[in-house]
């Protein structure tokens, strides 16, 4: 298997695999449609090879002096995940009929991967396993074949929840599925804790 399939493949395991991005993916295809879940797909995966770039170009050294950062990493992240999981918890279930409420933005997208320390450590693992000498041609070359594999995985997540539109045409199947996914962000963040 050549280094490129390998990279892809590692790309493919930690992106596609369910995790809060890819529930809030789901949720804003099916509630707001794939349109404006991009913004969201776009984002978390700006935020996540630029993460990945920036370990790869050396942010680990900052956090081996300082190694607390990831304890702030992951609790900021953990609140932020309860955040988003009762914004779905308390959302009226009508199918982008409230305007304000556009979906997750890019931003939201972004801060997704930069305050949750499963990215933090796939972004450590990958480069430490494909770049770890790190050159610079070998950072840049994992963070392309990421960024790809990364947006197409997240927008299908995005995809499969446009899907699930059809059967949420009544404001109380929203609900439930809305509070469905708040669970499971929930769940994920409180496996961060216990992690």
């Amino acid at each position: 298997m050549t280094a490129l399939l390998s990279m892809a493949a590692f790309a493919l395991a930690s992106s596609i695999s369910p995790g809060p991005v890819n529930v809030v993916a789901l949720s804003a295809g099916a509630q707001h449609g794939l349109a404006a879940s991009m913004r969201h797909v776009t984002g978390a995966t700006v935020g996540f090879t630029v993460l990945l770039l920036l370990i790869g170009l050396g942010l680990h050294e900052l956090l081996t002096h300082f190694p607390n950062l990831i304890v702030v990493v992951k609790w900021a992240g953990v609140g932020f995940l309860l955040y988003m999981a009762y914004k779905l918890a308390v959302d009226n279930g009508r199918l982008g009929a409230d305007q304000s409420t556009q979906g997750p933005s890019y931003a939201h997208g972004a801060a997704m991967q930069w305050l949750n320390p499963k990215a933090w450590l796939a972004s450590l693992a990958g480069m430490g396993v494909y770049a770890a000498d790190g050159g610079g041609q070998l950072v840049w070359q994992f963070t392309i074949v990421y960024f790809v594999i990364c947006y197409l995985s997240i927008a299908s997540w995005a995809y499969a929840g446009t899907f699930l539109r059809k059967y949420l045409q009544e404001p109380q199947r929203v609900r439930v599925f809305n509070r469905v996914m708040a669970a499971l962000l929930a769940a994920s963040a409180l496996y961060l804790l216990v992690d």
